[in-house]
């Protein structure tokens, strides 16, 4: 048998929030990979890992990086989360308490750029081609890689499902499950007290993740960042909502990066990672505390009790849904597409159900929100139901 010509090394990172789907990508793009005669390096704790290692070859740089198998790939690719793990590093925007040991005397400033250590690094590991796999942060210092002359195919992932360009995002379609799922479970709580469920979820400058669950019938409202509304309309309807149905109850998911009118987004508390975000937290309290205080204007002075739910981590962690699975390796395999035929600079994307790519600066060129005017109803606080011909599948372009 004729051994296959080395062509080279893929390296692979994930950033940002971890999602289920993230081990089926890494693997569809090593098996793929390794059968077409590359190398692949996993590169551990997204951008972390090429900023924090050491260039000697007897450095024990194990918590940065490993060398890919199938047997590996195997195991970790029906799971959910990411076995290369991740971060929110941006080599870019260091703060000076986080620069690796190693480089302390060379970067003394409060706020430091390593991405010089992480080209080098690139270099060390003998990377031909890059595939970062995130979010909007983590993709915007993708396109900083690509200005910088390294060979980049991107791959969209975040539950938000908010980076531009493409229709899908990795992570998505399992949040959206969990989501309408654990509503329902709610349901049998808040029916048998009779109040008034509150879900907060994730969201924190797009609001998908409350909008496609309402419209599923999760919910019969919900409140988005793109469009700042009034707590007194709001109780007033899920009050109505509650008088209507048989079983004395209503739901309303709010997105953590809602905002009551002439407010501000709301915060656990002042820190920010690298990338500038504060911890998004507390606009479902203050959604379920302040329906407790208006219910008597709506209820004949009676007060509605609420049930009041942060969902965080549950739509997050745990096993891909079919999508989910069957979506990361198309990308995967996408981006093992560009590399064979020399493309780069490019980001896989789903766009009116085809699969498809574009410039990697997409990322950091626009934003992609919920077009209020098509899609929300302002009056009602809820998903607009009509003219779907012609629509994707999530609706969302």
């Amino acid at each position: 048998m004729t051994k296959k010509r080395f062509k080279g090394t893929i390296g692979i990172l994930t950033g940002g929030g971890d999602v289920p789907g993230l081990n089926p990508a890494i693997r569809a793009i090593t098996i793929r990979a390794l059968r077409e005669g590359y190398r692949v390096i996993g590169i551990r704790r997204g951008w972390a890992g090429l900023m924090e290692m050491t260039r000697d070859k007897k450095a024990d740089n194990s918590d940065n990086f490993l060398e890919l198998s199938e047997d590996l790939v195997n195991k970790a690719g029906r799971t959910g989360g990411t076995f290369l793990h991740t971060s929110r590093t941006r080599p870019s925007h260091v703060p000076k308490k986080l620069v690796p040991n190693h480089l302390q005397e060379k970067y003394t400033q409060e706020v430091n750029d390593l991405t010089h250590e992480v080209l080098k690094n690139i270099d060390f590991l003998e990377i031909d081609f890059l595939i970062p796999i995130g979010g909007d942060d983590t993709l915007s210092y993708s396109v900083r890689m690509y200005q910088e002359g390294i060979k980049v195919v991107a791959i969209p992932k975040t539950m938000d499902n908010d980076v531009p360009g493409t229709d899908y995002c990795i992570g998505f379609s399992t949040c959206i499950t969990r989501t309408i799922h654990m509503t329902n479970l709610l349901r049998t709580s808040a029916g048998s007290h009779e109040r008034i469920l509150v879900m907060e979820v994730f969201g924190r400058y797009a609001g998908f993740t409350a909008l496609l669950p309402a419209m599923a019938g999760a919910a019969n409202r919900c409140v988005i960042p793109e469009y700042q509304f009034k707590m007194e309309h709001l109780t007033e309807l899920l009050v109505q909502d509650r008088f209507k149905n048989p079983s004395k109850y209503s739901v309303v998911l709010v997105s953590e990066g809602a905002k009551f009118e002439g407010a501000e987004m709301m915060f656990q508390n002042t820190e920010k990672d690298m990338y500038g975000h504060a911890k998004l937290g507390g606009i479902g309290d203050a959604v379920s505390a302040r329906i407790k205080e208006l219910t008597p204007q709506f209820n004949k002075g009676q007060r509605i009790d609420t049930i009041n739910q942060h969902l965080g981590y549950l739509v997050r962690s745990g096993d891909p849904d079919a999508i989910d699975s069957i979506v990361p390796m198309a990308y995967g395999n996408l981006a093992l597409d560009l590399v064979l035929k020399g493309i780069h600079g490019r980001l896989v994307i789903l766009k009116n159900g085809r699969y498809d790519n574009m410039p990697v600066d997409i990322v950091t060129s626009t934003k992609k929100l919920i077009n209020v005017e098509k899609h929300y109803n302002t009056k009602r606080l809820r998903p607009v139901y009509e003219s779907f011909i012609d629509k994707p599948l999530f609706l969302i372009a």
